[in-house]
C-alpha cells in the first residue's frame, strides 16, 4: 500500500532517523510505496509531495532537521483543509499517513483521524512535554547542547565575576532547563511550572558571590516571576496561537544588576538547541519509533501513537498523547533546589 509521511512543527535531531526507519522497514519487509509530503500539513493540503525511496534515505542518519522540511500549518483553522487533504490522499491512492511532530502536529493528527484519514503519530519535541511516552528523541541533544553551553560558561563567569544567564527553550514545560542546569551545576534553575520569587533568586546569587565563585543561571523561556511581568507588549501568535516567547534572560540581566549590583550577562541559546547532529540516544529512539509506526500501519492500528515505556515501544491512543502537557512533577523540581545558591 502507498503511505504518506510528514514532519510537523519546530525541526528536531532525530527526524530524519525516523523518516529512515519507516522507508527501509515499510519497503524492505513490507513492500510499501511511500510519499514524502513537504513542509508538515502544508504537504497534504497542497498537494507537494516527493517520493520516499530506500535510496533518498540513505546517508540521512546522522543529518540533523529534516528532508521532508516543516512548517507549522493548522489545516484544521483552514477553511476546507481537512477536506482537501482526504480529496488529495484519495486522488494519490494513499492509504494513510505517518505523522512525525509535536502537540500541535499530532492533535491534527487526531482530528485528521476522527474525520476518515487514517493517521499514525510520532512524538517529537525538544521540550519532551508529550504525555503517554517516557522520553521524545531530539531532548538529549538539546539537553546535551544547553550542558555544555553551561560548562563553556562558567569559565567566564568565574574570570570576570559575572553573573551568566542561560535561556533555553521550553514553553510551559522545564525539563530542558530541568536537565541541563542540573548536569550543568547551575546555581539556579528557573521553569515555567514554579512561577519564582525575584528577591529569592538574587539571594543565591549573593550567597555563591560570598563563597567567592560566580552564579550560572538557568531559565526557561516561558518562566515568569510572581505576578508575571509588567508589560503591555503585543506578543505575535503561530498558527496555533502560541506566542512567540524569549526575553526572559535579558529581563533578569537588567533586574538582577539593578537589585545586586553584580554584573550579569544574558546568552540566549535558542535555535542552537534543536539543529545539527542528533546524539547516539535520540538516534537510537527515533530509529526505533520509526520501525514500529510502519509496522502498525501494516497492521492497521491507525489512530495510534509509538511511546517509549522503559525501554519498550508501545502504541498509545493519539487522544491519550495529547490530552495532557508532561511538565516537571514539584518534587523533581526540589531535587535540583539543594544545589541553589
Amino acid at each position: 500500500m502507498k503511505i504518506g509521511v510528514l514532519t510537523g512543527g519546530g525541526d528536531c535531531p532525530g527526524l530524519n532517523a525516523v523518516i529512515r526507519g519507516i522507508v527501509r522497514r515499510g519497503v524492505s519487509e513490507y513492500g510499501h510505496e511511500f510519499i514524502g509530503f513537504r513542509d508538515g500539513w502544508r504537504g497534504p493540503v497542497e498537494n507537494d509531495f516527493r517520493p520516499l525511496t530506500i535510496e533518498s534515505v540513505r546517508g540521512i542518519l546522522p543529518r540533523g532537521g529534516t528532508i521532508l522540511g516543516s512548517s507549522r500549518t493548522n489545516p484544521v483553522e483552514m477553511d476546507g483543509g481537512v477536506d482537501r487533504i482526504r480529496e488529495n490522499l484519495k486522488a494519490a491512492g494513499i492509504v494513510g499517513l505517518i505523522a512525525i511532530g509535536g502537540e500541535d502536529t499530532l492533535g491534527v493528527a487526531l482530528e485528521m483521524n476522527r474525520s476518515g484519514v487514517p493517521v499514525i503519530g510520532v512524538p517529537k519535541t525538544i521540550d519532551n512535554d508529550l504525555g503517554a511516552t517516557d522520553y521524545t528523541f531530539g531532548f538529549d541533544t538539546a539537553v546535551n547542547i544547553a550542558m555544555e553551553a553551561i560548562d563553556r560558561l562558567h569559565t567566564t563567569a568565574e574570570s570576570h565575576h559575572r553573573v551568566l544567564i542561560v535561556e533555553v527553550m521550553g514553553r510551559h514545560a522545564g525539563w530542558i532547563a530541568f536537565h541541563a542546569g542540573l548536569a550543568g551545576g547551575a546555581n539556579v534553575i528557573l521553569i515555567p511550572e514554579q512561577e519564582f520569587d525575584l528577591d529569592r533568586v538574587c539571594e543565591y546569587i549573593e550567597r555563591r558571590f560570598k563563597d567567592q565563585y560566580s552564579p550560572i543561571v538557568v531559565v526557561s523561556e516561558g518562566a515568569k516571576p510572581i505576578g508575571g511581568f509588567d508589560s503591555g507588549r503585543q506578543v505575535p501568535a503561530d498558527a496555533f496561537g502560541h506566542e512567540r516567547l524569549g526575553g526572559v534572560a535579558h529581563w533578569l540581566e537588567g533586574e538582577i544588576e539593578r537589585r545586586t549590583g553584580k554584573e550579569a550577562r544574558a546568552t540566549v541559546l535558542g535555535h542552537v538547541q534543536r539543529g545539527g547532529t542528533p546524539t547516539a540516544f535520540d538516534r537510537v529512539l527515533a530509529t526505533r519509533f520509526g520501525l514500529h509506526a510502519i509496522e502498525a500501519a501494516d497492521q492497521g492500528h491507525w489512530g495510534k501513537m509509538t511511546a517509549l515505556r522503559s525501554t519498550r515501544i508501545e502504541l498509545v491512543e493519539l487522544a491519550d498523547a495529547v490530552a495532557e502537557l508532561k511538565t516537571v512533577p514539584p518534587e523533581l523540581y526540589q531535587e535540583a533546589e539543594v544545589f541553589f545558591g
